[in-house]
Parts: structure tokens; C-alpha cells; sequence
């Protein structure tokens, strides 16, 4: 199993919508991956966070129908039939039962979604829509927040992950007289490289932050980004970059810079070398 499945699972794991067999699966990964913890601690943080900041609230009708939709999608198991024992219930025998032909066998009990075979993909991704129809309820409460944003790590925050567990990771913190503290993280290995800032202040309406690579005398877009209220942010440099760049960040207008080229004095820069 690799992490991108053990994280679906710890997702399902986290909702209790495992199958028993998703469940030793989830089990036997984590008791062999030790360090993947931390996808467990993030869908239990989200779950956790998801039932304390919502009001409960009556969803319309509408939604109800389209959850029981959804429902009526998944795979079905086959209703069991088995001619003799059907023969001798209904007081057949075998050569009665052979020239009546096949009778319909009345339903015991509701049919239970299918088992997940080799070939169909983990249980928890089948789980895991359902607990998005069950989530798009919650949503309304959360304006643009999507299902995705809640449950799945920013592409920002996968990328750190993944540099502070490379053998050749590095960093380096500058702060600026504004107070704001940004620190870059990079690992030639992975190829990777990503600003996390504190404190940086708002911007007026129709600008936003640009990345840069500085390289000798040159800039080099790297992507624009948008902090928080807290001015916080974990943003990804979007290319590759070379053995002491100085990663620098201006103001520019909204989509980034209209030429390619800084229109303003870096507002941070954290050297690299």
C-alpha cells in the first residue's frame, strides 16, 4: 500500500465508514508505516473540527434525495438464490420444483454494498463519497470551503512534508524590519522547494505576493500567493531551484507581475547561501 491509499483510509478511519476488511488493511499499513501517523491525526483533527464549528441545521428534502441517490449508485452484492434450499421452503420437491422453474427469492434483508475486489481500488474511496454527500451538508455552514480543502493537505503543505523528510533538506530564516519572518525549506532530492511566512501585512484590493528566484542579477517567477488573515502562509516556488538563489517576494498586481519582471523593492528575502 502506498501513502496516497493509507491516506484515504485513515480518512474513512477517521469517519468509522471502514469495511472490516478496509479496516485490517488500515491496521496492518499503520503497524508497518509507523511515521504515516500523522495522517491519522489530521482526518481526526478535521472530523473533530468539522463537528464543533458547524450549528446543527435541517438539511431540505432535496438533499436527503440526492444522499439516498448516491446510496443507490454503489455496487450492489447479488441476492443469494439457492434452488434446493428455495424448493424446500416452499414444500417443492426436486422434480416439482424443475418443471415450475426458477422462483423469485423474496429478499431477507437489504442488500450492503460490495466488498471491494483487488482490482476495484480501496473501500474507503466508495466510503469516502458518501461521507462527502454527508459533508456537502456541513458545507453550507463553511461558505467557499470545499470537501477537498477539508479533508485533503494543501498541495503546500504535502511539498514541506515531503522536504523535511528528505536526508538532504534545508532551511533558512530571514526577518524583516516589518517583523515578518519567512523561512525557506528546500531538498535538491526532492526537487522541492517552499516559503512559509509569519506576519506578513494585508494588501490593498488588486495586488497580490510574487515569488521570486534571484538568481545572480536575475528574477525568476515562481508563482504568486495569498496569506491568511494572520498574514501566515505556506506557499510552493514554482520551478527549480539553483544552489544559492535568494528567494524573494514582492507586491504585485492581482495574477502577478504583467511583464515577467519585480515592479517593486522585495519585501522579503531570505538568502539561500
Amino acid at each position: 500500500m502506498n501513502e496516497r491509499d493509507f491516506a484515504d483510509l485513515a480518512v474513512g478511519h477517521a469517519l468509522h465508514a471502514l469495511t472490516e476488511a478496509d479496516e485490517r488493511a488500515y491496521q496492518e499499513a499503520l503497524a508497518g508505516n509507523p511515521h504515516w501517523d500523522h495522517h491519522v491525526r489530521e482526518a481526526a483533527d478535521t472530523a473533530t473540527a468539522i463537528s464543533s464549528a458547524i450549528e446543527p441545521v435541517e438539511p431540505p428534502p432535496s438533499v436527503r434525495a440526492a444522499l439516498f441517490a448516491r446510496i443507490s449508485d454503489l455496487p450492489q452484492e447479488p441476492a443469494a438464490s439457492n434452488a434446493s434450499s428455495a424448493a424446500a421452503d416452499q414444500g417443492r420437491d426436486d422434480e416439482d420444483y424443475a418443471a415450475a422453474g426458477t422462483a423469485p427469492v423474496a429478499p431477507t434483508r437489504a442488500a450492503e454494498p460490495a466488498r471491494p475486489s483487488p482490482a476495484s481500488g480501496w473501500g474507503a474511496r466508495r466510503w469516502f463519497a458518501l461521507a462527502a454527500s454527508f459533508a456537502a451538508v456541513l458545507v453550507l455552514g463553511f461558505g467557499a470551503v470545499t470537501v477537498s480543502q477539508l479533508f485533503t493537505p494543501p498541495a503546500a503543505v504535502v511539498a514541506l512534508e515531503q522536504i523535511e523528510k528528505a536526508p538532504d533538506a534545508q532551511s533558512a530564516t530571514a526577518t524583516m524590519a516589518d517583523g515578518t519572518v519567512a523561512t525557506a525549506h528546500w531538498s535538491p532530492s526532492t526537487g522541492q522547494s517552499v516559503l512559509v511566512t509569519d506576519g506578513m501585512p494585508a494588501l490593498a484590493d488588486g495586488t497580490t505576493y510574487e515569488l521570486w528566484f534571484v538568481r545572480g542579477e536575475t528574477p525568476i517567477a515562481a508563482g504568486t500567493f495569498e496569506p491568511d488573515a494572520d498574514g501566515n502562509a505556506t506557499a510552493v516556488l514554482q520551478g527549480e531551484m539553483h544552489v544559492g538563489d535568494i528567494i524573494a517576494v514582492t507586491i504585485e498586481p492581482a495574477g502577478g507581475s504583467p511583464d515577467g519582471t519585480p515592479s517593486s523593492e522585495p519585501v522579503v528575502a531570505v538568502a539561500t547561501a
